[in-house]
């Protein structure tokens, strides 16, 4: 059957590690193009990431970020395997690379000298900290971007210290805004032939996460203060009450939908008492607010609660742990989860493209009742069938294999 996925045709090569530049090209790939991962003969470090007897010694963000990828196991310390790589890359569509700012320039794989050779070609880099700038070779890893992009300054509760939030956002953001930017740069090399030098990093993004706060910032003059779980500036937004079994966040900043969550708890006098007449107000008496608000609703369970005020029109949510989203019925209904296979014979579910292509019987879309299941690629699994099909002669190949150069077969 013909692949008539998105990106069907397109060939990456990706040198990555952890989770910006995998993750990037775990998106391309999952929109149909070829993804080849070159890694070292130690494999990309994320293959070892939290790999424990309660993990099974699986790694959950290799299987989160490799799914459906070719590996090919070279020595880049080798001449001949650098002469290999450089091979690969000219024969793709797309380059991704996140390593230390100077090492591909060093290698000859960087931008410059592989676009030299082939102007078509796609090149994107991620880095920590930018490559023009003071920090450009500090080691950079998302926990670094959170701190030095203001993120952490502005997340946790007020008084409190700062706080990184509960999964690396830095990193998964920026693969998703490298990924953009390569979908845009091949959209323009389709019409016009012309190739596209990228580079993002950690830090940009981290810092255009943040657009309405430097925008609230630049208007005020005033630094943003941490304010827990709430909006600074209106409320309620974000509040979180505690109910009988856990906890709900909502959502009724406008004037209108105050009033509606003053019905909803049969307290319409609320709507024009002094304290809360206004959003302004509501934030100057916030915790008489929240108090009311968790008396009003602390007796109901969550799902309970939710249903009473989404009656009335105000948006709330239920808090809730993995185990409940993933057995909720909405999570399960838009179908982002995506089996993999470990590699150890067993299969774990992961999130895959978070969007759907609605009608285009020939793509596979992540609502399929039925996803095919993807498998993560062992270390070198592809290097003997990449190069075969890159046009290597079996003598090549094999002398390359004897003088170790490359490896195969989860070396």
């Amino acid at each position: 059957m013909t692949n008539e996925q998105p990106l069907a045709g397109i060939k990456v090569i990706e040198f990555g590690q952890f989770i910006a530049g995998p993750g990037a090209t775990q998106i391309l790939a999952d929109l149909g193009a070829e993804v080849i991962k070159i890694e070292s003969f130690n494999g990309d470090n994320s293959r070892r990431f939290g790999v424990s007897e309660r993990s099974g010694h699986r790694s959950g963000m290799f299987m989160a970020y490799n799914r459906g990828k070719k590996s090919v196991a070279l020595d880049l310390r080798n001449a001949e395997g650098v002469a290999v790589a450089r091979e690969l890359a000219l024969g793709a569509d797309v380059v991704v690379q996140n390593s230390r700012v100077g090492v591909m320039e060093s290698l000859g794989l960087d931008a410059a000298s592989l676009r030299a050779e082939k102007p078509s070609l796609i090149h994107a880099s991620i880095s920590g900290f930018g490559t023009r700038g003071p920090s450009r070779e500090r080691p950079g890893l998302d926990i670094a971007a959170q701190a030095e992009s203001g993120m952490m300054s502005l997340t946790g509760e007020p008084g409190g210290t700062p706080l990184k939030t509960g999964f690396a956002v830095g990193d998964a953001a920026t693969a998703t805004a490298a990924a953009n930017a390569i979908l845009a740069a091949l959209f323009r090399c389709a019409r016009h032939g012309e190739g596209a030098t990228i580079e993002t990093s950690l830090l940009a993004v981290a810092v255009g996460l943040q657009a309405q706060i430097w925008a609230e910032y630049g208007c005020s003059g005033q630094l943003p203060q941490r304010a827990g779980n709430a909006q600074p500036l209106v409320a309620p937004a974000a509040d979180l009450i505690q109910v009988r079994d856990g906890h709900i966040v909502i959502s009724a900043y406008m004037e209108d939908h105050w009033q509606r969550l003053c019905r909803a708890i049969d307290q319409p006098e609320l709507a024009t008492d002094p304290r809360f007449a206004t959003s302004n107000d509501r934030v100057a008496n916030r915790p008489a607010m929240v108090a009311i608000l968790t008396e009003a609703l602390g007796g109901h369970g969550g799902e309970e609660a939710r249903a009473r005020l989404e009656a009335f029109g105000v948006v709330c949510g239920v808090v809730r742990n993995y185990e409940q989203v993933r057995a909720s019925a909405d999570v399960e209904a838009i179908g982002i989860f995506q089996r993999v296979h470990d590699g150890k014979g067993g299969e774990v579910d992961v999130p895959a493209l978070p969007y759907t292509f609605v009608g285009t019987a020939a793509v596979e879309t992540v609502a399929d009742p039925a996803p095919r299941a993807s498998f993560l690629p062992e270390l070198g699994q592809h290097t003997l069938e990449v190069l075969e099909q890159a046009g290597f002669p079996a003598q090549r190949r094999q002398a390359l294999l004897d003088a170790k150069v490359i490896a195969t077969g989860g070396r």
